[in-house]
C-alpha cells in the first residue's frame, strides 16, 4: 500500500512513493474556467463514442468491416480519455496534485495500452480501406468477420505487450527524488527523467516499442495510402475517383491528427518553452482527439447519418 508521504526512507536511501503533478495551470482563476470546459469535453467524448458504438451494433447496414473497426476505435477512445480525464478534473480542486507511485504506473499503463492499440487499429483500418478500393470484388471474401476479429485482437495485444514492457521497465527504476512531473498526467519521458538510476535499458525499451508499434503502424498506413492512391489513379471516371477518395477522407483526417500531434510532442527538443508546447499538444491528443474522432467519422458519412435516421424512426414509431 502506497504511503501518503512523497518519500519513504529505507536505511540511508529514500524512494519516491508519491509523484506531484503540476497540472495544466496553477492559477486559480484559470482553473475555474478550465474545469467546466474539460468536464464538458469528457462527457461529450463518452456520449459521442458510446452512441457511435451502439449505433453500429443495432443497425445491420453498418455491419461491415469499416464500422466494426470504428466501434473498437471508439471503445479505445473512451478508455484512453477515461484513464486521464477524471483524475485531471479532480486535480483542479487540489492545491497539491499528488499521485501514488502505483497509481502513476497504472495510469501510464492503461493510457499507453490504448494509445498504442489505436496506432495498430488505425493501421488496420488503412489496410481495410486499401482492400475496399484496390480489390473491391474480393473484399468481402478477404475481409471476413474471422480475420477482422483477429486483426482487432492483434491491435489490442500489441498495445498491451508494448505498454506492459514500457511500464515494467520504467517503474522498476530507482526514484529517490525530486518527484515533480511537469504535466497533468504521468507522461513517461518526464517520469524517467526523475530516476536516480541508469535509464539506458529503459530508454532502449521505449525506443524499440515506439519503432515497432508507432512507426511500424505509420509505415503500414503510408504504404496502404500509397497503394490506394495508385488504385484511384487507375479509375477512369472522375466521379469514381471522388467516391473512392471520400471513403478514406475521414480515416486520413483521424490519422493526421493522431500521429501529427503525437510526433510533435515526442520530437520537440527538451526546454522550458517546449514543456509548455508539450502540455498544449498533450491536451490535444489525450483530451480532444478522442472527442473529435466520432465527429470526424460521422460528419460527412451518409451511411452513419442514414443509420441514425433509421434508429430515430424506429424509436419514435
Amino acid at each position: 500500500m502506497a504511503s501518503n508521504r512523497p518519500l519513504e526512507w529505507n536505511g540511508n536511501h529514500s524512494s519516491v512513493t508519491m509523484f506531484l503533478l503540476l497540472g495544466l495551470s496553477d492559477e486559480k482563476e484559470l482553473q475555474l474556467i478550465l474545469f467546466p470546459i474539460f468536464l464538458v469535453i469528457y462527457l461529450v467524448t463518452l456520449i459521442w463514442n458510446l452512441d457511435l458504438i451502439l449505433l453500429i451494433r443495432v443497425d445491420s447496414h453498418l455491419h461491415i468491416p469499416m464500422y466494426f473497426f470504428l466501434s473498437f476505435l471508439s471503445f479505445i477512445d473512451i478508455c484512453y480519455s477515461s484513464s486521464i480525464s477524471p483524475r485531471m478534473l479532480s486535480d483542479f480542486f487540489k492545491d497539491e496534485k499528488r499521485i501514488s507511485f502505483i497509481a502513476c504506473a497504472t495510469q501510464y499503463f492503461i493510457a499507453a495500452w490504448m494509445g498504442l492499440a489505436e496506432c495498430c487499429l488505425l493501421a488496420t483500418m488503412a489496410y481495410d480501406r486499401y482492400m475496399a478500393i484496390g480489390s473491391p470484388l474480393q473484399y468481402s471474401a478477404i475481409m471476413a468477420p474471422g480475420l477482422c476479429g483477429k486483426m482487432v485482437a492483434g491491435a489490442y495485444v500489441s498495445g498491451f505487450l508494448s505498454s506492459l514492457s514500457q511500464t515494467v521497465s520504467s517503474f522498476n527504476l530507482y526514484y529517490c527524488g525530486p518527484n515533480i512531473i511537469q504535466s497533468f498526467f504521468c507522461n513517461l519521458p518526464q517520469v524517467i527523467s526523475l530516476s536516480c538510476s541508469n535509464a539506458f535499458i529503459t530508454q532502449m525499451t521505449l525506443l524499440v516499442a515506439t519503432i515497432v508499434v508507432g512507426f511500424g503502424s505509420l509505415v503500414v498506413i503510408l504504404s496502404s495510402y500509397g497503394f490506394i492512391l495508385a488504385s484511384i489513379l487507375k479509375i477512369s471516371s472522375g466521379k469514381g475517383s471522388a467516391k473512392a477518395f471520400n471513403t478514406c477522407a475521414s480515416h486520413l483526417a483521424a490519422v493526421t491528427l493522431f500521429f501529427g500531434t503525437a510526433l510533435s510532442v515526442y520530437m520537440l527538443p527538451s526546454s522550458s518553452q517546449s514543456m509548455k508546447q508539450d502540455k498544449v499538444l498533450s491536451v490535444f491528443y489525450v483530451i480532444l482527439i478522442p472527442m473529435l474522432n466520432p465527429l470526424i467519422y460521422s460528419l460527412r458519412n451518409k451511411e452513419i447519418k442514414g443509420a441514425l435516421k433509421r434508429v430515430i424512426k424506429r424509436t419514435i414509431y
